[in-house]
């Protein structure tokens, strides 16, 4: 039986991931799922035992450390160990630099996407190391090419896709995988509940939603990724384009980012 810990499970892409596991691995998975909303989370672990999965609801908010090191210490507590971290929980933001007036939701923003991934991966790391496992990152196409209004949450992906860089180079005579998903617009909420300006919520999406990925397509890209031990998953084409066009032709990069933002 493997041992996954999925943060950010209540709801979106953590939660689909969750679903699909148990649907492929059955008894044969022990899902950990970690997030704030518990009620939301025993619904998903509900939705994740009917397909024969074991579950442990671990009420979590990731931009507190102590939090993610009991995270951790419950699913070895329970299940012996951890063969896999999906390091999904994550809030998005959309404000433009010079509006802002207050910057303290920034660091916040940077605990809860950056620090949150840090801290659980450094408190499962020792049990990764002895199962071989695997660890995800769940960044953005914002932590690729730097899109306006997300200054905030292009800073945090971009951290994230530096520091899971690096520990990959570092894990791999562990025989444990770093794998960074960049997905683009995905058909969640996570627009809607991100920072405005002010440090509110933002109650809607500033991103152009009319082509958004299904959630259950990207899911099933992050745990193929996650199984085959991919370095990377870019998830789409105008993502994979920008990353080269951004080396030779910058100014059209930014073009396309501008073309991406929903001025309504």
């Amino acid at each position: 039986m493997h041992t996954i810990i999925i943060t950010g499970a209540s709801d979106g892409i953590g939660a689909e991931i969750a679903r699909q596991l148990a649907r492929r691995h059955g008894a044969g998975v022990a899902l950990v799922l970690a997030a704030r909303n518990a009620a939301m989370l025993e619904q998903v672990a509900a939705q994740c035992a009917a397909s024969g999965a074991q579950t442990l609801v671990a009420p979590t908010d990731v931009s507190v450390q102590a939090q993610c090191v009991a995270l951790v210490q419950a699913a070895v507590a329970r299940f012996g160990g951890v063969d896999a971290l999906i390091n999904n929980a994550g809030r998005s933001a959309h404000a433009l630099f010079a509006e802002v007036a207050e910057l303290a939701w920034y660091e916040e923003l940077m605990r809860i996407n950056l620090w949150g991934s840090v801290w659980c991966t450094h408190a499962a790391l020792p049990y990764l190391r002895q199962s071989r496992g695997r660890i995800v990152a769940v960044s953005s196409l914002a932590g690729l090419v730097g899109v306006p209004g997300r200054t905030a949450y292009s800073a945090t992906k971009f951290a994230m896709g530096g520091f899971f860089e690096a520990l990959r180079v570092e894990l791999k005579p562990d025989g444990v995988s770093v794998t960074t998903a960049y997905p683009g617009v995905v058909a969640t909420q996570i627009r809607h509940r991100g920072y405005n300006a002010a440090g509110g919520e933002l109650g809607h999406s500033s991103l152009k939603e009319e082509r958004a990925m299904p959630v259950e397509e990207c899911a099933a890209l992050i745990i193929a990724g996650m199984q085959t031990r991919q370095r990377e998953v870019v998830m789409t084409a105008k993502g994979k384009l920008g990353r080269w066009l951004k080396l030779i032709a910058p100014g059209l990069v930014e073009k396309m980012a501008l073309a991406a933002v929903n001025k309504t």
